[in-house]
């Protein structure tokens, strides 16, 4: 892949630059300090589960290296950090008492990053619900969106005024889609009806999560995040057309429409039937809370083939360790086409980057590949900015090799290489190289 000129330069002065990472997959600590366990604590000791055995409970030892690593933030130049706060670690069951212990780390964390003139932008749910909201149904009990937004309540309350940005969820397609349709993520359901209602209980808790952040003290900007990609026909035929209009509409349409048009789309109404989700009245009037942001994490496109098997995408750019394919230019086609159909506020590309096998060789580890990956897709950001796109900043994907899911340690997307033998971090090239794009650019 060969890398694409673009310089930070090139972007607005007060453009945002960070990376970013999630609760489960860095902090360990998994019981420490009052937490409670989380579905992924308990997804983890399902046989077979994770791809190699592993678990969450050490992870990166953030938790108890996070100066560590706030160190190596300041290091890289950025001006924000994205990270996800653990609900069963600052609230053990869910509901009911707050443990101040597990708030602590939060408030060390957020003393950290502002000590090094850091803004944080936090999630609030990245996928770690407690294990005690799931024993009584989880997100499929509609109950669990009002504990989500008490839970928001309390964040914004106590730390409102020292967070840049809160956003309610992270990728709501895939705690629906790949933790109850395909049992693939916690907490490993595999039923088609279930993950739909899922998905609309989350968007309900978004809503309920919004107002209740409006109504505490503090300054944070408030949003969501959603995994997004362009849809493309494998050709022209009436079948894969038909396929790719599906695919965008059960997955980009299926969340935007509810938040900017009080709606779900027609066509994936009808296409799921008997098995759409049951909606009460003035749901989507709860769903559609103005933000302040629109989080985007985009990693690929959707190659849509109706042949069986189907057609494999072209790849010209080849594929990550993740086997997905490298498209850049879905990035602005994606963005060019949700400012079309949608009254966008300011843009947040939250996630963008690469899975790579890197293994240190004398002390270093050499990813060309990745800066290549990280370069084409600032330059065909910054095509999407020219044409009228309001994007505010970009967040690479991730700051350390993490706990990758199902996938378990065998997959690293961090551009900091973590042994997770001896926890020692190692800049990569792509760390270094982000380090002085940013060094050079307009600071």
């Amino acid at each position: 892949m060969k890398p694409i000129s673009v310089s930070a330069r090139q972007f607005p002065g007060d453009f945002v630059w960070g990376t970013a990472t999630s609760a489960f997959q860095i902090e360990g600590a998994s019981s420490a300090d009052g937490k409670g366990p989380s579905i992924w604590d308990s997804f983890c000791t399902r046989p077979g589960a994770i791809k190699d055995g592993s678990d969450g409970k050490v992870a990166c030892d953030h938790y108890h290296r996070y100066r560590e690593d706030v160190d190596l933030l300041s290091d890289l130049n950025v001006d924000a950090y994205r990270f996800s706060m653990a609900w069963p670690r600052v609230q053990p069951c869910g509901k009911g008492a707050w443990n101040e212990a597990g708030f602590g780390f939060y408030d060390r964390l957020l003393d950290a990053l502002a000590e090094k003139r850091i803004d944080a932008h936090m999630t609030l749910y990245h996928w770690d619900l407690p294990q005690a909201l799931q024993d009584e149904g989880g997100w499929l009990n509609r109950d669990t969106a009002h504990r989500f937004a008490d839970y928001a309540y309390e964040v914004k309350r106590r730390f409102g005024d020292r967070i840049a940005a809160i956003a309610t969820h992270n990728e709501p397609w895939c705690t629906a889609n790949l933790g109850y349709g395909n049992a693939q993520f916690a907490p490993g359901v595999a039923d088609l009806k279930q993950s739909v209602q899922v998905s609309h209980h989350l968007l309900v808790s978004h809503g309920l999560a919004m107002q209740a952040m409006r109504a505490a003290p503090g300054s944070a900007r408030l949003g969501i995040v959603l995994n997004q990609w362009t849809a493309d026909p494998a050709t022209d035929s009436e079948a894969d057309r038909a396929l790719a209009e599906w695919e965008y509409a059960r997955s980009v349409q299926w969340f935007m429409d509810p938040i900017f048009k009080k709606r779900y789309p027609e066509l994936a109404l009808q296409g799921y039937g008997a098995d759409a989700p049951q909606v009460q009245a003035g749901d989507f009037d709860i769903i559609a809370q103005p933000l302040d942001f629109l989080g985007c994490n985009y990693y690929f496109r959707a190659w849509c083939s109706a042949e069986d098997p189907p057609r494999p995408a072209p790849a010209p750019l080849g594929t990550t360790d993740m086997d997905w394919e490298i498209y850049p230019e879905g990035l602005p086609e994606l963005l060019l086409k949700l400012k079309a159909e949608y009254p966008l506020p300011p843009l947040y590309i939250t996630e963008n980057g690469m899975a790579r096998a890197d293994a240190v060789e004398n002390g270093s580890v050499r990813d060309p590949e990745r800066i290549a990956f990280v370069q084409a897709h600032l330059a065909a950001l910054h095509r999407a900015m020219c044409e009228g796109v309001d994007v505010r900043g970009y967040f690479l994907w991730s700051l350390l090799d993490n706990f990758e899911w199902n996938s378990g340690y065998a997959k690293r997307f961090g551009i900091v290489h973590v042994d997770y033998q001896t926890q020692r971090r190692t800049l990569k090239d792509s760390a270094r190289w982000y380090r002085d794009f940013l060094a050079h650019g307009a600071r």
